[in-house]
């Protein structure tokens, strides 16, 4: 018999149901959920309506002879996991005060979590996997202001992951690329993402999220993630949407980006640790227990993060978007106004305009005249803002915006570009060098728009948040929320947000008000720009004392 459209509409229609019938509901974080590695239960969030599950293993544990490699396959479990508590963070050094976990530590950390309002495996919601910043030094899915539960009450379901960091993620050797099938070694950290990709692939239809609407999102050392996973084929088809908050593997000086250092500089390091480290193998590397390898309290932390392997990364981030060779999935991305302005602003010895000349001319050469026209700086007080500016383009938004400028240029997909200037409220009597500190001071901190995104503002204790946080809360919930589901973001009372289409094009402002305007700055970034095409024969610059 002929097969009509019809009969088939008919067919797939009792399929369909036929399979919602054999689905348990989600209603009750109680009921068991399949996983590929076994059954999963949850709690309540604390939201009405919202789940969660908590410290699902996506990987085998990376200890004894898997440290520095690929992850493997989750062992499979008997009975019903309770998945009602973080699993632990991975290993690394205590670097960043801000950061508050909910874990313990070990190696044993390819966690997911999950938060889903869904009330049936059928639901098809869309999916936002966050990725955590960091410096890839430091942090954990664990942190109160990354909790997904408000977020996911927008209808999406969140999975938030650990994944490997620093020296236990990033560490490259000859013996470690020698031992390797695809004769590489380093991103082991930008492995266990696209491993956790791979298992929301597998298990998160289970949950209700629909696995062929997957948004990434992260920020700093997670945007750059993002900006890294958008370049590398492995992680082809398991993403469709991406949004970058503060971060990307784009060079901002002469030297190579975070992310950008080659597999032959990386094994030289390496080299070099293992001999600080008196192994004379990896064997004996792999022997040491992970927390001795950090150093003692005080030890400067050894800093290693994602290169060039040839493999996971093949080339260098930005020559992947220059060629257009990079995923073309929609992508909303921006940065903070005052990044690092603090580090300028609170500094004891403030620039003046005589300083901030000389600083340019000593930083940018032949470019120093083309720098100053674009940032200002001829009094006193202009100096003062241009090098705060100058600071945060330096440290990261320059990167970011170039990004931008890049996947709008090659991909065909659709960009939106936002920047967050709320000047953040911080804890009233705060002295730093004994000088009083105001929010002014601080501006729109790096960082500073987690909580905002998440609707987690209350994590933070001892500040008064107004009523324009709770607006501007609420509406980057809406907007991250509805890019998700459509790629266009939106949100209920606000302005509509148009696509960055062209230089120069709309730029949404968030801050005490939600705004479009034009784009903001363009002279400063197009100079920094014709700086960065010439920066490989110039001196190498400074980084600002921050984390991306």
């Amino acid at each position: 018999m002929a097969w009509t459209d019809a009969r088939r509409a008919r067919v797939a229609t009792t399929a369909v149901a036929l399979v919602a019938l054999t689905l348990p509901p989600l209603a009750s974080a109680q009921s068991p959920i399949k996983t590929e590695a076994g059954l999963v239960s949850g709690a309540d969030s604390g939201v009405a309506g919202v789940r969660q599950y908590l410290g699902i293993p996506y990987a085998a544990p990376p200890v004894g002879p898997n440290r520095w490699k690929a992850p493997q396959p989750a062992a499979k479990w008997d009975g019903v996991k309770a998945a009602t508590k973080f699993g632990d963070r991975c290993v690394q050094a205590p670097i960043f005060t801000d950061m508050v976990f909910r874990d313990e530590m070990s190696e044993n950390c390819l966690v997911a979590n999950v938060w889903t309002g869904a009330s049936s495996p059928t639901a098809k919601q869309p999916v936002m996997v966050w990725i955590y910043g960091g410096g890839f030094q430091g942090g954990s899915a664990s942190e109160p202001r990354q909790d997904g539960s408000r977020l996911a009450s927008k209808g999406v379901v969140v999975v938030s992951l650990n994944y490997r960091l620093g020296l236990i993620g990033f560490l490259a050797h000859p013996e470690l690329t020698k031992e390797s099938p695809n004769k590489a070694s380093g991103n082991y950290g930008i492995l266990d993402q696209i491993a956790a990709l791979q298992w929301v692939q597998k298990n998160i239809a289970a949950f209700g999220g629909d696995p062929g609407n997957v948004t990434i999102f992260g920020e700093s050392a997670g945007s750059f993630s993002v900006s890294i996973l958008m370049a590398s084929p492995l992680a082809k088809g398991l993403f469709h949407k991406a949004i970058g908050e503060s971060g990307a593997s784009f060079p901002s000086g002469p030297q190579p980006p975070l992310g950008g250092a080659t597999l032959a500089s990386a094994e030289a390091d390496g080299e070099k640790f293992a001999a600080a480290m008196s192994a004379s193998t990896i064997e004996a590397l792999r022997a040491k227990p992970a927390t001795d390898l950090l150093g003692g309290p005080g030890t400067p932390p050894r800093w290693f993060s994602p290169i060039v392997d040839g493999y996971v990364v093949p080339a260098p981030v930005s020559e992947i978007f220059t060629k257009g060779q990079q995923h073309k999935v929609p992508l909303l991305a921006g940065w903070n106004a005052g990044e690092v302005r603090s580090s300028v602003t609170l500094r004891p010895q403030k620039p003046t305009a005589e300083s901030f000349k000389a600083d340019l001319a000593k930083r940018f050469g032949a470019s120093a005249d083309a720098i100053a026209k674009a940032y200002g700086g001829t009094t006193d007080a202009e100096a003062l803002e241009a090098a705060a500016a100058l600071a945060s383009d330096s440290f990261i938004s320059y990167g970011t915006w170039k990004w931008l400028e890049v996947h709008r240029a090659t991909s065909g997909a659709k960009v939106h570009r936002y920047l967050f200037d709320r000047e953040i409220p911080i804890e009233p009597g705060r002295v730093q060098n004994g000088t009083p500190v105001t929010a002014k001071d601080v501006g729109a901190r790096h960082a500073g728009e987690i909580e905002y995104v998440f609707g987690m503002l209350d994590t933070i204790k001892n500040v008064t948040w107004a009523p324009e946080d709770r607006a501007l809360s609420n509406a980057m919930l809406e907007y991250w929320s509805s890019f998700a589901k459509t790629g266009a973001p939106k949100a209920s009372g606000q302005p509509a947000w148009p696509a960055f289409d062209k230089p120069g094009g709309p730029v949404m402002l968030l801050g005490d008000k939600v705004r479009v305007a034009p784009e903001p700055h363009r002279d400063r970034y197009e100079a920094f720009d014709a700086y960065v095409k010439t920066a490989a024969t110039a001196p190498a610059a400074a980084t600002p004392s921050s984390r991306p």
